[in-house]
């Protein structure tokens, strides 16, 4: 996919703040990391019709640092489903403050299983079912 335009849906949208930074000024990692668990997160919860829980991510490289006030957007596409787990490519953009430029921060495939209310992993069901 082209590293100019995000790769699935706009998932979460959120300001980078002041108390979210690290001792040089830029975002956390963790913090950028974080948000894209929550997206990815949301896109399972939808395909998997419930509950769902991370259970890896391949390794992620930042590719340019978050600033405060920048607007972060988080982009997830589902790329593959199993019987209870789905790997989700989440992708990190920042909408600069003030220049409004788009530029990609981050990416990793995240893998989520679908579990029960005991915690259990549980079917995934099929495209709309």
């Amino acid at each position: 996919m082209s590293e100019d335009q995000p790769r699935g849906n706009l998932t979460v949208r959120i300001s980078a703040m002041p108390a979210d930074t690290n001792a040089n000024g830029d975002i956390f990692g963790g913090w950028v990391l974080s948000r894209m668990d929550q997206a990815g997160g949301i896109a399972g919860v939808e395909r998997a019709k419930g509950r769902v829980v991370t259970i890896a991510l391949d390794g992620m490289t930042f590719i340019r640092p978050v600033r405060v006030g920048d607007v972060l957007e988080v982009y997830t596409n589902v790329d593959s489903i199993g019987r209870t787990s789905m790997t989700i490519h989440v992708e990190a953009w920042a909408r600069r403050f003030e220049t409004y430029r788009h530029e990609k921060v981050t990416d990793a495939n995240f893998t989520f299983v679908a579990i029960d209310q005991n915690g259990k992993p549980r079917p995934i069901p099929k495209e709309g079912a």
